[in-house]
Parts: structure tokens; sequence; C-alpha cells
């Protein structure tokens, strides 16, 4: 699976958040303005930049975007460590999206993050696996995380939904030091807004044999990137590093875009850190 963000949506989006002009980047870079908008629109380098002083002037480090610019992906990961996590793509124009059923092996208690465009896969998976869904977790309520919510819950209707949305219902809303059981797993939550308001990351831990924490991060962070904030980013920033980085180094991040990494890989290569 490719990146989310190759490195000139990095640029662009660490641009955006501190609100420089194209000029004064393409300036510091040694480019010119169109040769900066190229950059930007494929992340092919024509033209080396010097990315320390382009790096600096918008608050990345220049040796990781320089790494993700001559290729950096995180390692494949080998899910038979969880052997009950499954990882679905769903696509709609032109854009992708992930979503993710985790499971209890002994009680067949299962609980979604968050819904991806269609749920038909989802579903054949949970009668395929003769699971129960009890809960509906989702990161964030922009449409393409939550697309196929009314169809799992008019298939499932005993299945809870969780959110940090205002808009919920009392009832539907995370609240502060929640712990879900799921069978033997254990599901917790830590609010992550800036790219959305209501932005929340899951963390399931208690896996057999001690397989690390999986934290469903949504949109906050991706693999060499993050998730879009020309609000907020310095909020968005923050909410990663204490709320997402602060984990064990060996958790996976499971985002909604873009492949599985983990907070080892992303401290040591994603420029925004």
């Amino acid at each position: 699976m490719n990146l989310e963000d190759h490195v000139g949506d990095v640029i662009r989006k660490a641009r955006m958040m501190k609100q420089v002009s194209p000029g004064a980047v393409a300036e510091a870079a040694g480019l010119s303005e169109a040769e900066l908008a190229a950059l930007e629109d494929s992340g092919q380098i024509t033209r080396r930049p010097d990315f320390a002083k382009l790096a600096a002037l918008i608050h990345l480090n220049d040796d990781k975007l320089e790494r993700l610019a001559a290729g950096w992906l995180p390692s494949p990961k080998d899910l038979s460590r969880w052997r009950e996590l499954r990882m679905f793509t769903t696509a709609d124009g032109g854009m992708a999206v992930n979503c993710y059923l985790v499971w209890d092996e002994a009680t067949r208690e299962a609980a979604l993050f968050d819904t991806g465009w269609n749920a038909s896969v989802i579903l054949e998976t949970v009668s395929r696996e003769k699971l129960q869904l009890r809960h509906i977790f989702i990161t964030h309520s922009h449409h393409d995380h939550v697309a196929a919510l009314a169809e799992l819950r008019a298939a499932q209707p005993a299945a809870r939904v969780h959110s940090s949305s205002k808009s919920v219902p009392l009832d539907q809303r995370n609240k502060p030091n929640e712990c879900v059981q799921l069978g033997g797993l254990r599901i917790t939550h830590r609010d992550t807004p800036g790219h959305a308001e209501d932005g929340v990351t899951y963390i399931v831990g208690n896996w057999p044999e001690d397989a690390p924490h999986v934290a469903l991060v949504g949109d906050a962070i991706f693999a060499g990137s993050m998730g879009g904030a020309p609000q907020h980013g310095a909020l968005a920033k923050q909410a990663v590093r204490e709320q997402i980085l602060s984990l064990p180094e060996a958790t996976l991040l499971s985002a909604g875009h873009g492949p599985l990494t983990t907070v080892r890989e992303e401290k040591a290569h994603n420029p925004f850190f």
C-alpha cells in the first residue's frame, strides 16, 4: 500500500498549518513558485530543494523530510500477531479509506472502528467468522469514515455506537476514562482533535500472547504524515505528540488512510515530529 501523502503533500500541509505563503516557501527552498507548485502537486523532485531552510520555515524535520522524498516506507506488518484484527480498504470517487474489525477469539464479540464507504465486506466477515458485532467506534465524523454507518446499524441494530461528536445522542458519546471490555480485550480512548473537532484515538490492549497495543488513530497521524489541520495545526501536532507518540513504541498505528505503521517508526521518520 502506498503512503497516503507524498513529500509534496507533507510540504503543502505544513505550509498551510503555519500559514506561510507559497512564495516564501519557494524562496526558502531555492525553487521558483512554479517548481514548488509542481512538487506539492506530484511529489516529484526535478530540482533538489534546500530541505534545511524549507523545513525550518514550516516546522518540519529536514532529515526526515529528505528521507520521505527518497522513498521511505514503513516496514510490512505481519498481522498474524493480532489474529483477530482485520483491515478493510474501500474506495469511492478515487478516495480510499481504511476501517478495522477486531474481535475476541473465545467469545466472538467484535468491534468495528470506522465504517469506510460500504458495509458489504464487513458484514460478510461478521457472518463468516460467526461474530457478534457489539460496538462501532467512530474516530471522527468526516463522511468517508461514517459513510456506511446507517447500513451497518440497520444490519446490526444491537451494536452500540461510540463517538466524541457533540451532535450524537448522549448515550453514544465517549465518556472520560471509559474502558470497554470485548471479551478479554480492553478498549480505551484518548482525544486527538485538530484534523477534526471530534477526533479520538481508540487503543485496544490485552491481546493474546502479549501482542502490542493497537491504536486506531483515524486521520490524526498517517505513516510519514498527518491529517490536514490548516486552522488547528498546533493543536493537532500536540494531540499526536502527547496522546499517540507517547504510547509504547511497538504500538501498531492503524490509520484511516495509508499503510500500517508503529509509534517507533513515526518517531523516527515522520517529518512533522
